[in-house]
């Protein structure tokens, strides 16, 4: 089968749109991943016995849980329960409570690390318990893993295809559309595939510049 560059061009204002719907739900999925996972990883260090445990058991049935179910359950059962979402806000609610588990962890490994003299010292000082994690722990907890939230960032740019699944008009869908009605599918997902891995490795490398800056960051003792 030879590569149509006509073809090609005609369908790239299609799946560029697609494109847009793509980074949109990856965009505001992180941004929900980021803040709830946070949430998460604070709850369970300083929640106590029942809020810890409870945030602890959310995350591991969230991470022990495919991301396909979690869409189909949020996107199927919840209009049973009343509440209706259209297909791309539940995609970017789905896509966030998942890697927000998964955030959790990545902030729980960094609060874990910082010395136990700063938990020490800020007590000592008299912080109150939300001005020590504003100004005390999360300063030196977060910028450390940093290039690691931007690794699911990646991965979470790479599973929005799992959108299409309940309808969202992302970029891999118009491709399989325009792929069906022309029955050419090797220009349609050939751009995609080109369109993925460019912003991927272009994502990759500035985790890489992330890592270089914050990996290696001296913490104070």
């Amino acid at each position: 089968m030879n590569f149509d560059w006509g073809y090609a061009l005609e369908t790239l204002p299609g799946l560029l749109s697609g494109l847009v719907i793509t980074l949109q739900a990856t965009v505001l999925g992180m941004l929900v991943a980021l803040t709830l996972g946070l949430l998460l990883a604070v709850l369970r260090h300083a929640g106590g016995r029942w809020i810890g445990g409870a945030a602890r058991h959310f995350i591991e049935f969230v991470r022990s849980t495919p991301l396909l179910i979690q869409l189909y359950f949020l996107f199927y059962v919840l209009p049973g329960l009343g509440v209706t979402l259209s297909p791309l806000v539940t995609g970017v609610l789905a896509l966030g409570v998942h890697y927000a588990a998964y955030c959790a962890e990545v902030y729980r490994a960094g609060i874990n690390s910082v010395p136990r003299g700063q938990w020490e010292a800020a007590a000592s000082l008299g912080y109150p318990a939300g001005a020590r994690w504003r100004r005390i722990i999360l300063p030196q907890a977060i910028p450390p893993v940093i290039p690691a939230l931007g690794n699911y960032l990646i991965a979470m740019f790479k599973d929005t295809p799992l959108l299409s699944a309940i309808t969202v008009m992302e970029v891999l869908q118009v491709a399989k559309i325009a792929g069906a009605e022309s029955f050419r599918y090797l220009e349609p997902l050939t751009l995609v595939g080109v369109m993925f891995l460019v912003l991927s490795l272009t994502a990759s490398r500035l985790v890489r510049r992330l890592e270089a800056r914050y990996g290696r960051q001296a913490r104070p003792a």
